[in-house]
């Protein structure tokens, strides 16, 4: 299921399979997305008999300003600074999975509390036995989709009646109580009551693991240094994608250029030829974003090389406003070269909004450098250290990132980017 509102069609019942919410959540990460996560944690099996909730995002890594931004479950958006922040999801995830684990079963209980709210109840069969109780009001849990009808939940007092002709006295002698603190109390006779305010989430559990939040103190903030380099030079990278740029559309990857003689062996290459199959509307182009989105004035530096004969183009942009999702409707200053000898400035990743055209030069399988200088409300583009066009008038955006990119899914190279902003 996607973003089922903790509801099963009836059909997914009748087939007796083990049922999924296989992406949900998907909220800003503030208390309110917390609550999104305490409710449908419960509720997706108290209302749908779904066993399992995947969240999209675990965590929150990409510019917080592109769509859907710190809708993860932690956010860890800085990592030139390795700063990151541990959010309210994660307490709200760990009263589940610090208390469970992989292969225990849900109890089938009726799960909703007469004052609103829900509780689930799980054991390992081995007589280990843990409840999430959560009491999220209307206002307090609403996710990003579906639409939430409203409901209320009161202040409460809950019993709960533990029965089993295999439950015996000891297995219920005490149980923990984890929210701001870890307490023991005894069920006596089989049944214990609480008393629930709204908006909190408990667990009870016959274990003796887990911990009260807590977590390292991480680095502190940083903005994305204003003077920024990358040559690419890495023999035996531990991952393919260079740090700190991110990929809208197409895949920008490190790459070794054995036939080259000088000083482009070691290069970041678009390395997407075809178009992909999405679920989004993706641009034609590829574009891989890097930055500080309110950066206003700034001069961009590459050195560029295309592969594609005669039709093929790279570009450098900056003040780029947009990605993800939205990323067809992106807007910048977009300084384009063409394997054909001609270059365009665009205001748009589309290339419908020319702001200049003309005659370049550039060929195909040679290396260039491009410049783009943005100083207000004027732009101008170097070529090989030379002025190719000046005095362009910038009205929007007014901010945004630098970027890389192709005029197609094709391969092109990429060397020596600088920023200074």
């Amino acid at each position: 299921a996607h973003y089922p509102g903790t509801k099963t069609v009836p059909n997914a019942l009748l087939t007796k399979k083990k049922l999924w919410s296989s992406e949900d959540y998907s909220t800003f990460n503030d208390e309110v997305g917390a609550g999104c996560w305490a409710r449908i944690l419960n509720q997706n099996y108290v209302n749908g008999n779904m066993t399992s909730t995947i969240a999209w995002n675990l965590v929150a890594s990409y510019y917080e300003e592109l769509p859907f931004g710190r809708c993860g479950l932690m956010t860890a958006q800085e990592p030139w600074s390795g700063h990151y922040k541990v959010e309210a999801p994660i307490w709200i995830t760990a009263h589940t999975t610090q208390f469970t684990r992989p292969g225990w079963s849900y109890l089938q209980v009726d799960g909703h509390l007469e004052g609103g709210g829900s509780f689930v109840a799980l054991t390992d069969g081995l007589g280990n036995l843990t409840i999430i109780i959560e009491t999220m009001t209307h206002n307090h849990s609403q996710c990003i989709r579906p639409r939430l009808p409203y409901f209320s939940v009161t202040p409460q007092r809950a019993t709960f009646y533990l029965k089993g002709s295999n439950l015996g006295t000891l297995l219920f002698s005490y149980l923990i109580f984890c929210s701001l603190s870890f307490l023991q109390f005894q069920v006596w006779k089989g049944s214990f009551s609480l008393d629930l305010n709204v908006d909190e989430v408990y667990t009870l559990t016959t274990l003796k693991t887990g911990q009260k939040c807590g977590c390292p103190e991480p680095p502190p903030p940083q903005p994305f240094p204003s003077n920024y380099k990358d040559d690419f030079n890495i023999r035996n990278p531990p991952f393919s994608e260079a740090p700190n740029f991110a990929d809208q559309t197409g895949v920008f990857e490190y790459f070794v250029n054995a036939s080259d003689p000088g000083d482009h062996v070691f290069t970041l290459r678009q390395v997407v030829v075809q178009r992909p199959i999405t679920w989004a509307s993706d641009a034609d182009q590829t574009i891989s974003l890097i930055g500080n989105f309110q950066w206003v004035n700034m001069i961009v530096t590459c050195d560029i090389y295309i592969e594609k004969r005669r039709d093929g183009g790279v570009f450098i942009a900056g003040r780029v406003d947009n990605g993800g999702i939205y990323v067809r409707r992106t807007k910048g200053v977009f300084f384009w070269v063409f394997a054909d000898g001609t270059y365009r400035v665009t205001g748009d990743l589309a290339g419908e909004e020319i702001l200049m055209k003309g005659n370049s030069g550039v060929r195909d399988n040679a290396w260039h450098t491009l410049t783009l200088n943005i100083q207000g409300t004027s732009a101008s583009g170097l070529l090989n250290g030379y002025p190719l066009w000046e005095n362009v008038t910038i009205s929007k955006p007014s901010n945004g990132w630098a970027a890389i990119g192709t005029r197609s899914f094709e391969f092109a190279q990429f060397d020596n980017f600088h920023i200074e902003a």
